[in-house]
């Protein structure tokens, strides 16, 4: 067998994550976090073993935000080994339509709706680049033009 430079007789994996990008009230939900690194961010969070990337994102949604959330579709994977300062993750990012009262709860110290125009400037991890892929798609509505893929 020949060895892989890449990989160590203990292979590391990235964690897998989700992002939900929640509309709501004419804007997209944004959660402060308690934990580090703070500021705020996209409600989400870890995949469980044996769950479903569905599943993994309507369960953090109501966790952080109080919030049901019915997925309309997934949106895009980020996978940028800087992109969460801990340690390499790949987020799957859905879009979602949200319906409740919203509420700060589990991790999430404040939550609150946000418009293209009014997104706060202490935006965590990747979200920022997330949010601004997201705002395109919805001028633009083809992928297409906001992802270029590279091959490596």
């Amino acid at each position: 067998m020949m060895k892989n430079d890449n990989r160590s007789e203990n292979p590391r994996n990235p964690f897998l994550t989700v992002d939900i990008i929640i509309e709501i009230n004419g804007g997209i939900v944004l959660i402060e976090r308690k934990n580090s690194p703070h500021g705020w961010a996209l409600p989400g969070g870890f995949v469980d073993y044996g769950e479903s990337l569905e599943s993994a994102a309507i369960r953090e949604a109501k966790e952080e935000t109080s919030l049901d959330v019915i997925l309309k579709e997934q949106f895009h994977a980020y996978s940028d080994p800087l992109r969460d300062p801990r340690f390499h993750t790949v987020s799957v990012v859905f879009v979602g339509k949200g319906a409740g009262d919203l509420k700060a709860d589990d991790d999430a110290e404040n939550a609150r709706v946000f418009t293209e125009n009014s997104v706060p400037g202490s935006i965590v991890f990747d979200h920022g680049k997330i949010l601004e892929d997201y705002f395109q798609y919805k001028i633009k509505k083809k992928k297409s033009e906001i992802f270029q893929y590279q091959q490596t």
